[in-house]
């Protein structure tokens, strides 16, 4: 049996994730052996080999994770997690808003609208570690991380603060790379994973 790979599928770029994972093992020549599909209970996780977290409001996805049932599975989760933006706010040890329960699975603290408002979202290229080339990102409302602890490699950053780490089987981006037609980011964590 190949991968099987999990949205969470609460609020946000859940679509968007499923089709870039999709893409990804296209990319890769796995399109047969990875299969794609959201979650939304704490029963469809048990089996799968990694979960994307994706973008969206984070004191809303925070708020959903408890409503249906899915902090402790999400922490026992075996698996890899690939996280973005809202989903970067999630893995941290610590936010800076009492509203949001993160999971607590990465060592770092996290700055939710760490670039501002809406209004003041961007695309930038921005060197990752390990590409080759520049990756287009796009920040929308994006935290970044501070001080990240020992085993947490740090692959991105801009002057505001630390935007991708990686920690073997986790990766947390505080961008947008399924919105996109660059499947390097996904690639890579499937990889990191052992899934392809």
């Amino acid at each position: 049996m190949g991968a099987r790979i999990g949205v969470l599928a609460l609020q946000g770029d859940v679509s968007e994730h499923i089709d870039a994972f999709r893409n990804a093992a296209r990319a890769f020549g796995s399109e047969a052996s990875v299969m794609v599909t959201p979650v939304r209970k704490p029963d469809e996780i048990t089996d799968l080999d990694a979960v994307a977290i994706p973008g969206g409001e984070s004191t809303t996805i925070s708020r959903l994770i408890e409503k249906n049932g899915l902090f402790e599975p999400l922490v026992e989760f075996e698996g890899g997690i690939f996280a973005t933006c809202a989903g970067m706010v999630m893995m941290a040890r610590s936010v800076d808003d009492p509203r949001i329960r993160p999971l607590g699975l990465m060592d770092y603290t996290v700055i939710r609208n760490a670039f501002g408002r809406q209004r003041e979202s961007f695309e930038a290229d921005v060197k990752i570690a390990g590409l080759d080339r520049p990756f287009h990102a796009v920040f929308i409302r994006a935290p970044v991380a501070e001080h990240p602890g020992n085993g947490i490699k740090i692959v991105g950053t801009l002057p505001e603060g630390i935007i991708a780490l990686e920690q073997e089987r986790y990766m947390a981006l505080s961008f947008h790379p399924e919105l996109g037609n660059d499947p390097r980011l996904h690639i890579r964590f499937l990889k990191n994973c052992g899934l392809i």
